[in-house]
């Protein structure tokens, strides 16, 4: 007798597959269309090696600095406030792209609020931070907190035996350095760097918003101009497949450093013991933490300043608004459900698979349903839009069809992070109950209602609200799909940003932030009180 579960896992997976093979198929019959070979151009080869210093600049300008953030919070163990700043350096990764780009800008662009004291001390009106510096400074704040937080996670793995042996011994700060905390961050740095990398490469929002011109251009935003502006769809398909083969060996390379692209960043980070340090090393280590701090704190401040100076009342009274923020709430909504039932079948098939394994060895099956949601995010949402939205450009991209494959997209794109959640929970719950279950006859529907919702509904909470957090703030498939009839808050941010109307642009981001915000919060919380 067929497992429901098992077919539930199979249609989920194979949801997936014709999501991402559909792709695929309309950039190959796209390009069986339009065979005439096109040729890689310099134009091409010079934002193959933008995108590739771009990232590579973010990675140094990210790691680099978070070694030594991580290692003066793993120093100073113990002072007031240091729960504080770890929750706020998980906040870049709570913001949509798009609002920490507005950030970046309302604190460095040519009217920011530090453009008059740089404009005196160059002695030169501020020209603004558009291009290579602007996505430095923004891959910067959502990198570097999250490098720390990996960092830090790997010092705190260090043995304590090892600690109060260097204080035994009496060893300084140099030499507690090099014979203890280093090879911890030796063991995780080259994992943490390819992870910043892979995310810079994919950046998309960052580089639309704060480019700032074709000198300034990676292969994702080429793929969104040759299909917005220039409607080319051949070259569309070539950058595609310069994309995949840069993606493809950015995880190859990932893969032997040990990364996960798919990594949570919220980790629970601890305090395991306090370094003596003299004076000159606290007070050293307080300036790093401090302009750690002000790094991640002063785009976040910008925001909530220059939104609070727009006129909110009249941004929550206009129509475009709220058809934009309904849109977004209701893309949301159907993206994060989606993306939680196709957790949970994966989960439940994979648990069913396990069960009736034979042998230690998994099969082909659980294998696949154990580790094909990650696989998703091998193939950046750039990339499944451009195909999708080739191979649906014969027809008219009516408003329902734009918004199905904008919620499918990223639900697909959320369900990995949903299925950390939901997959623990679910594991647990059936190995507690699942033998008592059977003996009572309890199957299906009334399982999952009377056995595994008590014990589920928590973790299906924090992966909902985690979903429809990522599609609250996504602009990468919605800046294809997207016109007048479709709009989310994002979209209509850029537009309003691209029609130099900043400051509506500055009071949507604060809202969209607000409203981000709020979901993860409560993600947080349904995480902390699940039993």
């Amino acid at each position: 007798m067929r497992d429901p579960r098992i077919t539930a896992g199979a249609v989920a997976l194979g949801l997936i597959a014709l999501l991402v093979g559909g792709a695929f198929f309309g950039l190959a019959m796209e390009a069986v269309r339009n065979p005439q070979p096109v040729a890689v151009d310099a134009t091409m080869l010079r934002v193959v090696r933008f995108t590739l210093w771009q990232a590579a600049l973010s990675t140094v300008l990210s790691a680099v600095p978070a070694v030594l953030v991580a290692r003066a919070l793993s120093r100073c163990g113990s002072f007031p406030g240091r729960g504080l700043i770890l929750k706020m350096f998980a906040l870049p990764l709570a913001l949509p792209a798009i609002v920490a780009a507005l950030g970046v800008l309302a604190l460095l662009g040519r009217a920011g609020y530090l453009a008059g004291p740089l404009s005196a001390l160059s002695g030169e009106t501020w020209p603004g931070i558009y291009g290579l510096s602007g996505i430095l400074v923004a891959h910067v704040f959502f990198n570097m907190p999250l490098a720390t937080r990996f960092l830090l996670e790997a010092l705190d793995t260090v043995p304590a035996d090892q600690w109060r042996l260097a204080s035994q011994l009496g060893m300084g700060g140099a030499a507690t350095f090099r014979f203890v905390e280093w090879p911890a961050i030796r063991a995780g740095l080259p994992g943490v760097a390819g992870l910043v990398f892979m995310l810079c490469v994919t950046s998309f929002t960052v580089v639309l918003t704060l480019g700032g011109g074709p000198a300034a251009t990676t292969v994702e935003v080429a793929i969104y101009q040759a299909l917005r502006f220039d409607f080319d769809p051949a070259r569309a398909v070539a950058l595609t497949a310069l994309q995949l083969a840069l993606t493809a060996a950015v995880l190859l390379v990932l893969k032997r450093l040990g990364a996960d692209a798919a990594a949570d960043a919220a980790i629970s980070v601890t305090r395991r013991r306090t370094f003596g340090a003299g004076l000159g090393e606290t007070v050293l280590d307080t300036l790093v933490i401090a302009a750690a701090v002000v790094v991640v704190a002063a785009p976040i401040v910008s925001v909530i300043l220059s939104g609070l100076q727009a006129d909110l009342r009249r941004l929550v009274a206009d129509a475009a608004v709220h058809r934009a923020a309904l849109t977004s709430v209701g893309l949301a909504a159907v993206s994060g459900t989606l993306a939680v039932a196709l957790s949970l079948s994966l989960a439940a098939a994979r648990h069913a698979l396990a069960r009736r394994r034979k042998g230690p060895a998994s099969g082909l099956l659980e294998r696949a349903m154990d580790a094909g949601a990650g696989y998703v995010l091998v193939v950046p949402s750039i990339v499944i839009g451009a195909g999708w939205f080739v191979l649906l450009r014969q027809t008219a991209l009516s408003a329902p069809v734009a918004m199905t494959m904008v919620a499918t997209v990223n639900a697909a794109m959320a369900m990995p992070f949903a299925l950390r959640a939901i997959r623990p929970a679910y594991d647990a719950s059936s190995d507690r109950y699942g033998r008592l279950a059977a003996q009572l006859g309890l199957t299906g529907w009334n399982k999952f209602r009377l056995v595994d919702w008590p014990q589920m509904r928590r973790p299906l909470a924090t992966g909902l609200a985690f979903a429809m957090a990522l599609s609250l703030g996504d602009l990468g498939v919605i800046a294809l799909f997207g016109s007048d009839a479709v709009e989310t808050l994002p979209y209509l941010l850029l537009a309003r940003m691209g029609s130099y109307r900043t400051a509506d642009a500055a009071g949507i981001a604060l809202l969209l932030a607000a409203l981000t915000l709020a979901l993860m919060t409560l993600a947080d919380l349904a995480r902390k009180e699940a039993p």
